[in-house]
């Protein structure tokens, strides 16, 4: 999404979830960071620390705690960017795994699928 991204995750036993979120989202920043610095005139926005607020302070979780759940997120996310209007159909949002669970396995990310 523009402004926002959705991810299912499943950790493995004893992973602090939290801190893997942070390195995830802490590498990702640098990159955005870089690629923003050569391709727009203003800065980004900023946190009060004057550090640069690619993320929000915290992600919004949700623990699935069945299948059915874990199903329901996964094709939430695939029909946000149509809800969003920005798409008409979730095969169209290049970034999501709509394609790879429908069977195209030329997507731009690695998956590890769940059987939907």
């Amino acid at each position: 999404m523009p402004d926002h991204v959705h991810l299912v995750l499943q950790p493995p036993d004893k992973c602090a979830l939290g801190r893997m979120i942070g390195q995830m989202k802490g590498r990702a920043s640098r990159l955005m960071l870089r690629v923003l610095d050569h391709a727009v005139d203003s800065p980004p926005p900023q946190h009060s620390n004057g550090r640069p607020a690619i993320w929000q302070r915290r992600c919004y979780d949700h623990n699935c705690r069945t299948i059915d759940t874990v199903r329901e997120k996964i094709n939430r996310c695939h029909n946000n960017p149509v809800t969003k209007g920005l798409v008409k159909d979730p095969g169209n949002w290049a970034w999501s795994s709509y394609r790879w669970y429908r069977g195209e396995r030329s997507v731009p990310m690695e998956i590890n699928g769940f059987q939907l």
